[in-house]
């Protein structure tokens, strides 16, 4: 059985945030080392179009997360968690926020990307030309890359898909290359 069919198993096919039955699809939930299901949830393509592209969201779609913020699932707590701080402003996620309560590793799986510090105190990645690399992003290798304790070499020009972001150093991403996943220096990178 793959992750979609467990996921949908588990969530009896509907997204586990707003309780959707059209289009849905397996979401990691960022940082993810090892993917999985304890580290993806079942989404609706709303849901996911709003969480990877903060421009598009709309708030009142969010009031669902009053249910699905007392998941039993840590991956659906961790983004439960991620879109009530986004939208804290708007007065009630801070409420239900307030609610909340997370384990210490959950909690800081939930702050791995960002999501609840203040812009001064993020840490920034920025490709070669300066362009800030967020998580899911894409990139294209501008060098050849000898990988650290193997004898692959990563070729320049090779894209590495829906990076990941070191939450404690600016230099580094992840990304997976030839079905490895290898940490990468960003002054190595290009966005697509």
């Amino acid at each position: 059985m793959g992750v979609l069919e467990e996921l949908e198993e588990r969530s009896g096919k509907v997204c586990e945030l707003c309780g959707s039955t059209d289009g849905l699809k397996v979401y990691e939930v960022p940082p993810v080392s090892s993917g999985g299901i304890d580290q993806s949830i079942l989404a609706c393509e709303v849901c996911i179009g709003q969480i990877e592209n903060p421009d598009t969201v709309d708030p009142n779609h969010w009031r669902c997360l009053n249910d699905s913020m007392w998941s039993e699932q840590e991956a659906v707590k961790v983004v439960a968690w991620r879109m009530l701080f986004r939208l804290k402003n708007e007065g009630w996620p801070k409420d239900l926020l307030d609610m909340m309560y997370l384990e210490s590793e959950t909690l800081q799986w939930a702050k791995a990307t960002g999501e609840g510090l203040e812009e001064s105190e993020k840490i920034i990645h920025r490709d070669v030309n300066g362009v800030i690399l967020e998580v899911g992003d894409n990139v294209v290798l501008i060098k050849d890359l000898k990988v650290k304790g193997s004898s692959m070499v990563a070729k320049q020009g090779t894209a590495v898909r829906r990076i990941s972001l070191d939450p404690e150093n600016a230099e580094y991403i992840e990304g997976k290359v030839d079905g490895q996943q290898i940490v990468i220096i960003t002054k190595y990178v290009k966005k697509t």
